[in-house]
């Protein structure tokens, strides 16, 4: 099916993505677990309303939270240096309370073989590495398992440098499968930490402090549905949470206010669908995908046809699709966007992060869906820069109507997403992804499966 001319150009005309990506950056922090993640999620109820969903409705779940409190990083010798606001330094979330002098220790990019290169010296140290990940390493090294490495080599503190210029130290997760983990933890500018990296040549002791909260809170989801009353469904997802240094708007407000907008779009009286669309944000995400999880275990996945799920889809038009190797979804995408006369990136990969993998680890199809960017890693985001001002609205419609006409796609009789086994995804993913998720505490199959 196609979506209507009217529809097409109702939606890109309209300023309604764009005003409740706007409502949501202006919530401040929505830190997952707490009152700001809270009130981002009233903004999506009531936008789902306004976009003629049905069955706007939250729900609550468990979730382990974590609080900012001040940090530092105290640089002694060889030449003393304080770095105390929260330009400077960052605790990473799920990190503990604590504070830890050493020998700082730069192990570069923080691959595993960078590592244990320089294990020998990590035992009581400071352990340093860069967010980036080298070009000759065929996949992603995340911020946790370079936490993981750090604290099993015997470091006393780790400290996770921005590979970017700006002044911007990075946040986020780090993923630990014990809350809190074994070390604390902070985020620095790649400014500070390149000049950390020349004092650790000729040997450098810093003390990084930190102070926050580990307890348990609750998140939430919203969800509404369009479309028939079908037990099958096809779900369209984003996660409503951001990180609290700043507004979140790429990630993710940008993603839960399309979903506001595909669900009015599709909401129409002109657009026909087959199955209903049910329009899911998530919380908790940022903290380890707590609300995706929560969906996929309180729904029956049988009667899940596949999973779009937005995040960070807002950077610019060329949609970006990680398939996780579901290749009917690749080709719906690649129909729509070739029909658009838009440009479409793809990649096959089965990866565990973003939402969609509490999906793909259960055979559902799911894709990762975001915009491609010519920034490198994160780019903006998980830093102080994450603002609305680096959006377009353009972009946001755009990218409204390449993802409406794919879920419209996905909602008809004639396109069939097959699921797999657990088995089957088990053996399909890559060997590098493994090894990271069992280091977090976080591979979801038995051995013997």
């Amino acid at each position: 099916m196609r979506l209507p001319n009217a529809a097409v150009g109702d939606a890109q005309t309209s300023g309604f993505g764009w005003d409740v990506l706007t409502d949501l950056v202006d919530v401040g922090s929505r830190m997952a677990g707490q009152e700001g993640e809270r009130r981002g999620a009233e903004v999506v109820r009531d936008a789902f309303e306004r976009a003629g969903a049905r069955d706007a409705r939250i729900e609550e779940f468990e979730v382990p939270g974590w609080w900012r409190g001040s940090s530092s990083l105290t640089v002694h010798e060889p030449h003393e240096r304080v770095h105390d606001g929260q330009q400077d330094v960052l605790s990473l979330p799920g990190c503990p309370s604590g504070e830890a002098t050493g020998r700082v220790v730069d192990v570069g990019d923080g691959t595993y073989e960078e590592f244990e290169a320089r294990a020998d010296e990590l035992d009581g140290a400071v352990a340093m590495a860069s967010s980036d990940t080298p070009e000759e390493v065929d996949r992603w090294i995340h911020r946790m398992e370079k936490y993981v490495n750090a604290a099993d080599h015997g470091a006393v503190a780790f400290v996770f440098r921005n590979h970017l210029d700006g002044s911007l130290p990075p946040t986020g997760e780090v993923g630990y499968h014990e809350r809190p983990g074994p070390i604390p933890a902070v985020g620095v500018s790649r400014e500070v930490g390149e000049r950390l990296a020349r004092y650790a040549e000729t040997g450098c002791e810093a003390t990084v402090a930190v102070d926050c909260r580990n307890e348990a809170t609750t998140s939430v989801n919203v969800e509404a549905e369009v479309g028939p009353d079908t037990e099958e469904a096809v779900l369209l997802t984003a996660h409503v949470d951001a990180h609290d240094v700043a507004d979140g708007a790429n990630d993710n407000g940008a993603g839960s206010a399309l979903v506001a907008e595909v669900g009015r779009i599709l909401a129409r009286d002109d657009v026909e669908l087959d199955t209903r669309v049910r329009l899911v944000t998530f919380g908790a995400e940022e903290i380890g995908l707590w609300g995706a999880y929560h969906c996929a275990e309180t729904s029956d996945l049988d009667d899940v046809a596949c999973v779009v799920n937005l995040d960070g889809a807002c950077s610019s038009r060329t949609l970006r699709v990680g398939t996780n190797g579901f290749e009917a979804m690749g080709a719906v995408f690649r129909a729509v966007t070739s029909d658009l006369d838009t440009a479409l990136s793809t990649d096959d990969t089965i990866s565990p992060h973003g939402d969609q993998w509490a999906f793909v680890q259960e055979g559902v199809p799911a894709t990762m869906t975001s915009t491609a960017s010519t920034q490198s890693g994160r780019g903006w985001g998980h830093t102080h820069a994450d603002t609305l001002d680096k959006l377009d609205s353009r972009d946001l419609r755009d990218v409204a109507v390449q993802v409406a006409e794919a879920v419209a796609r996905f909602a008809s009789d004639g396109v069939e997403t097959p699921h797999k086994s657990r088995e089957a995804m088990r053996e399909a993913i890559d060997a590098g992804y493994e090894q990271e998720l069992r280091m977090g505490g976080r591979w979801p199959y038995d051995d013997a499966a």
